[in-house]
C-alpha cells in the first residue's frame, strides 16, 4: 500500500503534536519550537539527498519530476511561470498541507511542518540550488510563490 505525501505528513503530524506539546510543556514553547524545526529541517535534507540519488545527477528536470510527488491527492495546485535549466519558478495556488494542519489544529505550527522543509529539501537534493519563497499560504498569502535557482 502506497501512501501519498500528504496522507503522510497528517499522519507525521498527529505524532508531532503529541511530542510538541510534552516538549511545550516542559521546554517551554520557543524551545519546543526550535528543537522540532531543526530536527524537521535535517530529515528534509536527508529527504532531499536520498532523491537526488534517483536521478543520474541532480537537474531542474528531475527535481519538477520530483514535485509530481508532492502533487498527489490533490495535494498541491500549481501553475508553471518557468522551468528550464537553471530555474523553476512556480506558484501554488492550493495548498491541501495547510489545509490538513488547520483542520487538525496545527495552523501555528504548518510553517514548521511544512513549509521549512522546502529550502532544506532543495539543500539535501543538491547544492548548487537555492529557494528563494517570499510569501505563503500557510502564513496567509493567496499563494506559495517559489522560486528555484540552480547554479551551472
Amino acid at each position: 500500500m502506497t501512501v501519498s505525501i500528504l496522507e503522510q505528513r497528517r499522519i507525521e503530524a498527529a505524532f508531532a503534536k503529541g511530542i510538541y506539546e510534552e516538549m511545550t510543556a516542559t521546554l517551554g514553547e520557543e524551545q519546543a519550537t526550535a528543537i522540532l524545526s531543526r530536527a524537521i529541517v535535517r530529515l528534509a535534507q536527508e529527504t532531499g539527498a536520498a532523491m537526488a540519488q534517483l536521478a543520474p545527477e541532480p537537474s531542474i528536470a528531475h527535481f519538477a519530476e520530483l514535485m509530481e510527488r508532492w502533487k498527489l491527492d490533490d495535494a498541491l495546485r500549481i501553475e508553471v511561470l518557468r522551468q528550464d535549466e537553471t530555474h523553476f519558478d512556480f506558484n501554488v495556488t492550493r495548498c491541501r498541507y495547510a489545509e490538513s494542519y488547520r483542520e487538525m489544529g496545527l495552523g501555528k505550527l504548518g510553517a514548521v511542518l511544512s513549509c521549512n522543509r522546502d529550502g532544506a529539501f532543495c539543500e539535501g537534493y543538491d547544492p548548487k540550488m537555492t529557494l528563494e519563497r517570499t510569501q505563503t499560504i500557510m502564513s496567509g498569502s493567496t499563494h506559495c510563490n517559489f522560486r528555484y535557482t540552480r547554479a551551472p
